[in-house]
């Protein structure tokens, strides 16, 4: 993103092509990469941009209809890379194909068996005259296989994608541009380079007949849309996209259907059969070498971010592989980035608490006015696919495992810890690939700056800054064909609109200021991977700073930076993608990399060893603005992380209450989210998004890794998860007043997170945990006692077999 005074211009960089219809664009490169990557020789391509309306120009609308319909030039579809599709007869060759697979065979003739037995005693196998115990058994055993096939049937039908038809999907293509590109004016934009790689990938996978398995980050519906329009335009065999059966709903269902949807329920539940022909299907289909997609994260992220990955598609993958029953296949980790997505508000209606809606194609066009919108672009980046049979053997050789056990049974404990690496590489390698867009940019600003507003060249001068820290850290800047930096802040502003930044004219320049912090939290946490090392190192620091002074006394010793960021990395190992080098490389890189850039001051003895940290004389001249950058991105998630701990100080059981009382996990958690709404209207809380319940729910994920509280699930009833405070952590009661008690390990892990707290001006006291929010906790506390009931749990997780089983993510 360039200045207009100093153009940061590559003249040796290849050109960018944008491909609409048949006509080619040559433009300057696209975007820009890290010093050490290859990026700035990526070129770009925007794949589609708005077609043809019929009240603007009715006579080239009617031409564009008649191309699709027809089928002229790349439109056609009919060799595309791959394995053949969109043909009559195709669902039914692969309901024949899984109905003829070994594995689901052996489960039907199993759960025949089974049922069989039952029945046999309960004296359910009246035998008629004339005929044997082992001819009616015979018989049944039939009868039993007949209906679990019609059962199968069902399944089947419910769940495969249907792709019968080139005219279906020509139609499909056409239509779906039409909207996209609607609300998304500025089309969708891949990299030259890497789509041509793909097709190079692609070609090679057709040839071995392997599939390729594209796993994307998930932000919003439109990710179903972007990457089947990509590899239609590209001519590559469209992927069957696994979907969620709740969007399986009234026409839209069909349709996706059509287009390469498979449906899949959200919960298997304790259903075998329901199980394998998931697998079963899967396996065909990585057999044959159908391309197949699904969301690593499972569901859409509402946070911007990245979340953890989900391993059941994955495991179903792994176990194709690991059984035999496929050789190999491609993985491609992919990153779509918006500069708005349409669903933001919907969004933070969920986190702050509100019901999820109920999927509606009808809602959903009218809520958004998706018919009018101009979001700006869509970019999809693809990382560079890698063999997981590869992987795997890698993985088994770290496992100090032959790789020749790649087709033998696997311990659990392995198993788990091959499937995790897993999940984590492509998040990984997404991140990698990323593109940051100036929207995310402009809202990171806006979030990081002291103050209630920011002037435009203030507002220009911190974006190139941001762009250039991105760069040094390897990120990808978008860069709109070297347009000045102001223009594209112009941009990014009326993409996000007056709802999201606010302008104030009639001053000495016009100063703009964050209207909805919440929602633009959302385009932040976008680029936030790329410094959280640094973001931790500097809440490490901000434990000796916040106490003012002198140089001197703002300082903090190397021993006591490690011991805080080693807490914080494991505070949020479920909350963010480190670095995989480990945690003392981690730390010594961001280290380095601060001092380097000035933000940081090391002492260091005769032997090179450090001994002290502080900021550097040049920050503290500058306002410390580079610094309260990274302390301003990681502050929401501390906040978060302490709003939690303090909430559990409020599940102390009372004095007249038994100590065992299990309380309903999400009512403790809409509690906390509750208690963290009064905290912030009454200034002892910052930040308004610390109070959304993904971040809390991270937090109680990772109290119970902790083992703080104790969680159990009744195999007796639907109820949801119950939990309560381990013994070990819960704080003492006044035993003449009943009041909590400060001390404990609770209370000092309390008070280790809010070492690191932004100290925040409404802040009316300098306790870490005051009187009245401890009154306030153990009130909210009381009424979920009140309410609870105490059943015996059947399954109380153990949070130190967890961590045996699928291991913990790296610190820092």
């Amino acid at each position: 993103m360039s200045s207009p005074k100093s153009p940061p211009i590559d003249d040796h960089s290849a050109p960018d092509l944008e491909i609409a219809s048949s006509n080619v664009t040559i433009h300057p490169s696209g975007f820009t990469g890290g010093p050490e990557s290859h990026d700035d020789q990526n070129t770009e391509r925007n794949l589609v941009r708005h077609m043809a309306r019929f009240r603007e120009n009715p006579l080239d609308f009617l031409r564009e209809v008649s191309l699709y319909m027809s089928g002229t030039g790349w439109r056609a579809y009919d060799e595309p890379i791959g394995q053949p599709i969109f043909y009559p007869g195709f669902s039914e060759r692969m309901k024949n194909m899984i109905f003829a697979s070994p594995l689901l065979q052996s489960k039907v003739t199993e759960l025949a068996n089974r049922r069989l037995i039952v029945e046999e005693n309960e004296g359910l196998l009246a035998i008629k005259e004339g005929t044997t115990l082992d001819e009616k058994r015979a018989r049944r055993k039939t009868e039993i296989e007949d209906n679990l096939r019609e059962v199968v049937d069902t399944m089947m039908e419910n769940m495969i994608c249907k792709m019968e038809s080139k005219r279906f999907i020509r139609s499909a293509y056409y239509g779906c541009t039409q909207l996209l590109t609607r609300a998304y004016h500025q089309g969708i934009h891949v990299s030259s380079e890497e789509v041509l790689r793909l097709r190079s990938v692609a070609e090679t996978a057709a040839k071995k007949k392997q599939s390729i398995v594209f796993l994307p980050c998930h932000k919003s519906h439109v990710d179903y849309v972007s990457l089947q329009l990509i590899c239609y335009r590209l001519g590559i065999s469209l992927p069957v996209i696994v979907a969620g059966d709740n969007l399986n709903i009234p026409l839209l269902g069909a349709f996706l259907q059509h287009a390469g949807a498979m449906w899949i329920r959200r919960s298997f539940g304790n259903d075998p059969l329901y199980q394998t022909v998931v697998q079963a299907y899967i396996d065909t289909l990585l057999q044959q070498g159908f391309n197949f997609q699904c969301f690593i994260e499972g569901g859409r992220s509402r946070t911007g971010k990245l979340l953890s990955p989900k391993f059941g598609i994955l495991n179903f993958i792994m176990d194709s592989i690991l059984s035999g029953r496929v050789e190999d296949l491609v993985i491609c980790p992919v990153s779509t980035q918006y500069d708005k997505v349409i669903e933001t508000e919907s969004y933070i209606s969920e986190l702050l608490g509100q019901p999820k809606p109920k999927e509606n194609l009808a809602d959903f066009l009218s809520s958004s006015s998706v018919l009018s919108l101009k979001l700006g672009r869509v970019d999809v980046r693809f990382h560079e696919p890698w063999s997981l049979r590869e992987f795997i053997e890698q993985q088994l050789s770290r496992l100090d495992l032959p790789s020749t056990d790649i087709n033998n049974k696997l311990s659990y404990t392995d198993r788990g810890r091959i499937l995790r690496t897993l999940g984590y590489r492509v998040l990984s390698d997404i991140n990698d690939v990323s593109v940051m867009m100036p929207t995310a940019l402009v809202g990171t600003v806006l979030l990081t700056l002291r103050g209630r507003g920011v002037g435009k060249a203030e507002l220009v001068r911190r974006l190139e800054w941001l762009c250039e820290r991105v760069r040094a850290k390897g990120g990808r800047v978008a860069h709109f064909y070297r347009s000045p930096t102001e223009t594209v802040v112009d941009r990014a502003l009326e993409v996000l609109g007056p709802k999201l930044v606010g302008c104030i004219s009639g001053l000495v320049e016009p100063t703009y200021y964050a209207v909805d912090r919440f929602q633009l939290s959302f385009y932040r946490n976008m680029l936030i991977h790329l410094f959280i090392t640094e973001a931790l190192v500097s809440a490490a620091m901000y434990t000796k700073i916040k106490q003012g002074g002198g140089p001197t006394n703002q300082r903090i010793t190397y021993e006591g930076l490690q011991k805080q960021v080693s807490f914080l990395s494991q505070l949020f190992r479920g909350e963010f993608i480190f670095p995989p080098e480990g945690f003392a490389s981690n730390l010594e890189n961001t280290l380095r990399g601060l001092e380097k850039d000035d933000v940081i001051k090391i002492t260091r003895d005769e032997s090179n060893t450090p001994m002290y940290v502080e900021l550097s004389e040049t920050e503290r001249l500058c306002g410390r603005e580079n610094y309260d950058f990274y302390c301003f991105l990681i502050w929401p998630f501390i906040e978060a992380s302490w709003l939690g701990a303090v909430s559990l100080l409020g599940l102390t059981p009372p004095l007249d209450s038994p100590k065992e009382v299990w309380i309903d996990s999400k009512k403790a958690q809409d509690s906390a989210q509750l208690l963290g709404k009064t905290l912030y209207h009454q200034g002892d809380l910052s930040y308004f998004e610390a109070v959304n319940k993904e971040t809390l729910k991270n937090s109680y994920q990772r109290f119970e890794e902790e083992g703080i509280i104790l969680v159990a699930k009744s195999k007796a009833s639907r109820a949801g998860q119950s939990l309560r405070l381990a013994p070990e952590w819960a704080p003492q009661r006044d035993e003449a007043t009943g009041r909590v008690l400060e001390g404990g390990r609770l209370w000092d892990f309390t008070e280790l997170i809010a070492q690191s707290r932004r100290e925040g001006k409404n802040r009316r006291d300098g306790a870490t945990v005051s009187s009245r929010v401890l009154t306030m906790s153990d009130a909210v506390g009381r009424k979920l006692f009140q309410s609870a009931a105490a059943p015996v749990p059947d399954d109380v997780s153990s949070p130190q077999m967890r961590r045996n089983v699928i291991g913990t993510e790296a610190k820092l």
